[in-house]
Parts: structure tokens; sequence; C-alpha cells
């Protein structure tokens, strides 16, 4: 069994995957899990997101549209399938393998009003079309030797696609058969009291891909169950896709058990043939460890997450994924309800709702709606003992909360929520006071952040120096230090000289802690971020407590 990782030579490969039917498919599940295989067989990997739309990059964008905002160490505000690709394959993605509409028009419109097109009439193709193909192999230089997977979002046949699909037609052609090859994703739906599968979307979904110049190599049919093999030998017939090439990816108890349902039904084999990849054994040793906890266990915990945009669980899929990769380290499940902060606000006896869970979260958001309601289930896991974590805007509120409700600072606000507050427990950072356009300008990425001795943060991470992402332009007032430090609140983490606040904790609580970054961000399958996996057995150890 070879260990290191096999190099392809001078030149990478590509695989580009599509998908068709509808959106919302399952195409990143579909590309990390192949890019995840790959990496089991040996072979580097990485993996870029393409987005059909006109925003430059994800950050301005409603989380009820689009879902979470998914942030790079480097500062990207990219799509949540980004995350997806780092968790699946443990290493950390930039920007740049995040390519939009946005990014593309606007280079090459910059580029022609710099008079680097003089003499042209710029168009779709080829000026549009090339600069989506340089940015992607900017991605394949970045990674010198291996295999990028493209996945091109949207659906095909969307006229906001085509451009991309367009520029990974030329580049099959420019790369050859055996550099790169095209995966479709589909759905097969079930339809009837009798159970039978529909092959049709697939096949007009790969017609319409025919129709604008790609042929195919592999399609993945999405399912409710294993696609049979009557349906198998239909798609094949129809699309002109060899019959073990049509892969079946019904549902998975786990997001992390599809690269082994892909491996089962024979993906591998058909990549390693079409890219004529060496012949080598598969190192499932640890992944399948890791997988396996993510099964059906009998304990489960219950665990509240108050806040705004709880009716879209896309907009926290980082944190759902945190809270599971904990749990299953537990061999434990989790049952995850979304709160609606503005029903507190509505009647404050409903705060005694949150009596059921046995921890709550506060996770990020912005403006005004609902945050009073988020401050009142802060205090109230405050005062009954309930595991509490905040994260960004929830350990702003956190801190506003302790002031009005411990502090006797009735009119406590933040600068975001109340301008004219008289204590702005809250303040804007320094460096967001001139900034006008909102695209891409908070204080973004990855930065250090030192932690004080003694403290639970120290204890957690073991450590005294951490490195963590960050999404925010306000941040807490050290004016109001002292203040807090004297009713028994303790400010454990510093970034940038100690200027900048990065986490709370309260003594003599089950566990109560909040974070100005995102720890969500670093968790990955096997590896659950510090913070979640101490505040999860804070959890079960106060559930056993409430059993004696």
């Amino acid at each position: 069994m070879q260990t290191n990782k096999q190099n392809l030579g001078r030149q990478n490969k590509f695989i580009f995957v599509t998908g068709g039917v509808l959106s919302g498919i399952g195409k990143g599940i579909v590309t990390a899990s192949i890019a995840k295989l790959l990496d089991l067989y040996g072979i580097s990997t990485t993996c870029v997101k393409i987005d059909p739309y006109l925003n430059v990059d994800a950050g301005t964008m409603n989380p009820f549209a689009h879902g979470e905002v998914f942030v790079t160490d480097d500062g990207g505000e990219t799509d949540m399938d980004i995350g997806t690709y780092e968790r699946f394959l443990n290493k950390e993605l930039s920007k740049i393998h995040n390519l939009t509409t946005g990014q593309v028009y606007l280079d090459v419109i910059e580029s022609e009003r710099k008079g680097d097109f003089l003499g042209e009439c710029v168009q779709i193709i080829p000026n549009i079309t090339n600069s989506i193909k340089e940015k992607i192999r900017r991605v394949a230089e970045v990674q010198e030797n291996g295999i990028v997977l493209v996945e091109c979002g949207g659906t095909v046949g969307d006229i906001e696609s085509l451009p991309f699909v367009e520029a990974i037609r030329q580049l099959r052609l420019e790369l050859g058969k055996e550099n790169s090859i095209f995966i479709h994703v589909t759905l097969a739906p079930i339809m009837g009291p009798v159970g039978e599968e529909k092959t049709k979307p697939t096949q007009h979904s790969v017609q319409e891909l025919r129709r604008i110049g790609i042929q195919p190599d592999i399609i993945v049919v999405r399912s409710d169950k294993q696609l049979s093999s009557t349906s198998k030998k239909k798609i094949s017939l129809f699309t002109s896709v060899e019959l073990e090439s049509i892969i079946s990816n019904p549902d998975a108890e786990s997001i992390y058990s599809v690269p082994e349902n892909l491996y089962n039904d024979g993906i591998i084999t058909s990549i390693i043939d079409k890219l004529k990849l060496p012949s080598r054994e598969m190192n499932w040793k640890d992944w399948k460890a890791v997988s396996k906890t993510f099964g059906k266990n009998k304990k489960t915990i219950n665990i509240g997450m108050v806040g705004k945009y709880v009716s879209l669980t896309d907009s926290y899929v980082s944190v759902n994924e945190a809270l599971s990769h904990a749990v299953a380290s537990m061999n434990c499940n989790i049952k995850l309800e979304w709160v609606e902060s503005e029903d507190f606000e509505n009647d404050i006896e409903n705060l005694k709702k949150l009596d059921k869970y046995d921890g709550i979260i506060v996770p990020g958001g912005f403006g005004k709606r609902g945050t009073d309601g988020i401050m009142l289930a802060a205090d109230y896991a405050r005062n009954n003992a309930i595991p509490f974590l905040g994260l960004c805007f929830g350990f702003q509120l956190a801190l506003i909360a302790f002031a009005r409700y411990v502090c006797g600072l009735d009119d406590a606000n933040s600068i975001e929520l109340d301008p004219k507050t008289k204590n702005p427990i809250i303040n804007i950072l320094p460096s967001q006071k001139k900034i006008k356009e909102k695209g891409g300008s908070m204080r973004l990425g990855g930065h250090d952040i030192e932690l004080v001795k003694g403290t639970l943060a120290h204890k957690i991470y073991g450590k005294n120096m951490i490195r963590q992402r960050h999404r925010h332009r306000f941040e807490f007032n050290k004016e109001y230090q002292e203040l807090f430090e004297k009713n028994n609140i303790t400010l454990s983490g510093f970034s940038d000289g100690g200027r900048r606040t990065e986490i709370l904790e309260i003594s003599n609580h089950p566990f109560y802690m909040a974070t100005q970054y995102h720890p969500e961000f670093l968790s990955r399958p096997g590896e659950p971020e510090p913070i979640y996996n101490n505040f999860i057995k804070a959890v079960i150890e106060k559930k056993n407590s409430m059993k004696k």
C-alpha cells in the first residue's frame, strides 16, 4: 500500500460535476465524496465551486436565499459547499476555490476599462469563457499535481450557468479525454403507491446537457433507495453512458456514509478507467472508523438553537455539522430544534420552553430583529444552569444581556442595534468606521488568539495560542471590561495584541461560554472543534446528573 499522494505528472486532471432536474440535489456532497475517495486512493485532490450568481461573493446574500456564508482562513466569504469540501478533505481551501459570475464579469470589465482589449469587441465567448478557464487553472496551479474537482452550481439549462458550462466544454477539448471527465448528478424520483422509479427526469437532463455540447462520462443518480438494475439499464440506454458508470446514490444515514456508498456502486473503478489512473488499494481504515460513529446511538441529547434564521437549516450548516462531529465522538445522537427568538419578545413566559433543552446555542446573525429575545434566552440559560454556547453575534448579545441583567445597565446595547445608546457594550471596529462598501469589508478570516492561562478556554484548547476565523464589524467595548470582571465574568481570549476580545466565560455554571470567532468552521469529522466538544460534554454531564 502506497502512503504518499500520487504524482500525476506535469498536468492536473479535472473532474467536472454538473447537476440536473432540480437545485439542491446534493452535488456538493457528491463532489466532496468523490474527492474524499480519491484522497483515500492516495491521490491529491482539491475542489472548486462555481456559483452562477452576479454577486462577487456570498457575503452580501441573505442566508434564507443562499444558506450559510462559509469563511476561509484567507478571508473569503464563500458558498457553504467550500465548508463541505474542507470537512471531507480535512484541508484548508482559499477564496479562489469559489468562483462566481460576479468575479468573472468584474475582472473582464475592469480589464476592458484599462485597455487590455483595445481593438476588440468584448464578448461572452471568448473573453468571459477565457476568464473562467483562467481562474480554474489558477486553482490547479496551487494544487500542483493531482485532481481538481469543479462543481458547477445551479441546474443545467439555467441561463446563468451557460457561460460556465461552455467554459468547461472548452476545457475538455484542451485537456483531452484522459485528463478530464464529466460527472452529471440527477434525480430519480419515486412516484405512485407502487414505488416506481422514474428515469425520465434524468434522461431529459442529459439531453439538455448534450444539447449544449457535453456528453457525461458518469451519471450519479440521487434517489430514496438503491437504484434498480432495470432503471440503470434504461438510463444507460437513453444517455449513452456505460451501464457500469450509472452510479446509485441513495439516501444515507449520514453524509459521511456517501463516499462508501458511491465506492460500493463502482464510481472509483469508473473514474480510474476513464482517467487512466494507476491501480492501487484504498486506505479505508481511518475514514470508516470515523463514518461509523455517525450511526444510530442509543443516547440522545436535546439542543435548542435560538436565532433569527431558524426556518432554513442551511443558514447554520457548519454549526449543525460541528455539533454532529462532537456528539458522534461521544457515541450520542442529537435532536436539534430551531427556536425563533421573537417568541420570547411576544411573551416572556415562553422562555420556560427552554427548560426542555439540555443545552442552548445562539449562532451568528445581523440586524435588530429578534435580538431582545436572544438576550432573554441567554440570561435564562445563565440563571437556570443550562449549558450555553454563543457564537459571534451570540457572543455580543450575551455580553449585552450580562450588562443589562447583572451589571444593572438597563439601556446597554450595541451601536449596531441602537446608535444612540448611552452604554455601547458593543462598539464598531475602528477599521470599519470609514468603510462605505459592504462587500468583503468586514473583519474576515483567520486571526491568532492568545488565551489567558488558568481559564476554561485555556484548559479546553490546551495551548496558549489558537487561530480561528472571523466575520464581524462590531466588537466588545473594552471600557466595560473592569465592570464585567467585577461581576464575575471572565474574558479569556484576546487577539490583535490584546485589542480585540474573543471569549467570555462564566464560572460556577455547567458551561457558559461565547466566542467572537466561528469555531464551527474548523470542526472536522473525527476531530470535533474543542469548544463544541466541551459544550456537548457538559450537556451530557448535566443530563446524566439530572437523572440521579
